[in-house]
């Protein structure tokens, strides 16, 4: 089957006990049982079945198990954001007084995390450019994971998942992508040689700005050495699954970022017309950055423009499409507020991945408590202007973002 053929006929889309053609919702706290003795069993891990929905749930099991053979993956983890998915997934594998290696170009939440962690003993070593070379000089006997972006959010930089993922494994060490900005439509990483893959459900995957969530897919083929990987020593039984039983049974389960019912059900149904919405999305995104380049003072930052350094991925790693996120740089901060201000059919709104094309100015939002030069390094200025491109007629978000333009020099 095809990507759309397979969200609508896959496996996931059948098996339910009524006859259901979407997952009923479970929207419950506690499961009943006949016995003490079969409740037992379940929290035992002797018996499938569920016991309180903050440790599994039947729909988020659904959605769960979707996701998973969407990214191709052994298994997956529902969480209750994206910023908690990424949270769990690495204190899953680092403990005090290890080190992780992370793309610079991250999302501000990412970096904001990712100094938090220093107050735990988790150290990261920020790359200025996840490229083998960099990376390798990088690696020592404290790294534990190698973080990073498939589509930098708003920097696009795109990721060479098949080279880090070598250089990554020739030291033992995984490769965490987190893949929101480009979603399984796009790219699927585990294909490519990553081992986990990470996505804020909340964007496109959801589609309808509705709900907030996470998800962990486990490729479930990385060898852990629990040696090296302490944190998973305990688990060490089962394999190249340790990921993933760890995280869902210790870390996970006691951090308490779990997924509600209700949210897991909504973006169930977000998923369904995924293919649909990313074609025209990333239709839509590439005719308004060709529009917005040819405009005086404006510089467009696109990936199917050919100006762009990672215009070759692509073709070669992202199935010919440029992703839903385009930026600009207005000339000015002042500038950049009059055009966003002007702007008819875009939402001012902190989100990617919608149905209506979203647009914010990062630097005094998403970036306020990130300093200059990381800023930068993500792509961001005070003049930058950051698009979530929707599904509306192309030709009516070209006139109105040239209008804006035209607006604001008046």
């Amino acid at each position: 089957m095809l990507f759309n053929t397979e969200l609508l006929h896959g496996k996931t889309s059948q098996g339910y006990a009524s006859g259901e053609i979407l997952p009923p919702v479970s929207q419950v706290s506690a499961f009943r049982y006949e016995s003490m003795e079969e409740l037992e069993k379940v929290f035992a891990h002797k018996k499938m079945g569920y016991a309180y929905s903050r440790i599994g749930n039947p729909t988020i099991a659904s959605f769960e198990q979707r996701i998973k053979e969407l990214e191709g993956g052994a298994g997956a983890i529902c969480c209750s954001s994206g910023m908690s998915a990424v949270t769990a997934a690495l204190l899953a594998v680092c403990e005090s007084g290890d080190e992780i290696i992370a793309g610079s170009g991250l999302y501000g939440g990412t970096i904001g995390l990712f100094h938090d962690l220093e107050k735990l003993g988790i150290h990261t070593v920020f790359a200025h450019d996840l490229s083998a070379e960099n990376v390798k000089s990088l690696i020592n006997e404290k790294t534990k994971v190698v973080f990073g972006e498939l589509i930098s959010n708003p920097a696009l930089k795109v990721l060479d998942v098949t080279e880090m993922a070598a250089v990554a494994h020739e030291a033992g060490i995984p490769l965490f992508v987190d893949s929101t900005s480009a979603t399984p439509y796009i790219a699927k990483p585990l294909s490519l040689g990553a081992d986990v893959v990470i996505h804020s459900t909340s964007k496109y995957l959801n589609g309808g700005g509705n709900s907030i969530g996470g998800v962990i897919v486990d490729g479930g083929k990385f060898k852990w050495n629990t040696e090296k990987h302490k944190a998973l020593a305990e688990f060490k039984k089962y394999g190249p699954m340790a990921f993933s039983v760890r995280l869902r049974t210790d870390i996970w389960e006691n951090l308490g970022g779990c997924m509600a019912p209700f949210n897991a059900f909504l973006t169930y149904i977000g998923t369904d017309t995924l293919g649909l919405r990313m074609e025209r999305i990333c239709h839509n995104a590439d005719r308004l950055a060709h529009a917005l380049a040819e405009l005086d003072g404006i510089e467009v930052n696109y990936l199917t423009l050919d100006s762009h350094p990672c215009h070759e991925y692509v073709e070669n790693e992202l199935n010919g499409f440029g992703g839903g996120i385009l930026s600009f740089r207005a000339g000015s901060k002042e500038r950049a507020f009059k055009i966003i201000d002007s702007l008819k059919y875009a939402v001012i709104a902190s989100n990617i991945g919608d149905l209506r094309t979203l647009v914010i100015h990062p630097a005094s939002t998403l970036y306020i408590q990130t300093n200059k030069e990381e800023m930068e390094l993500a792509g961001v200025y005070e003049d930058t202007v950051r698009v979530s491109v929707g599904i509306e007629d192309a030709d009516d978000l070209i006139a109105d973002f040239t209008e804006a333009v035209k607006s604001a020099d008046q």
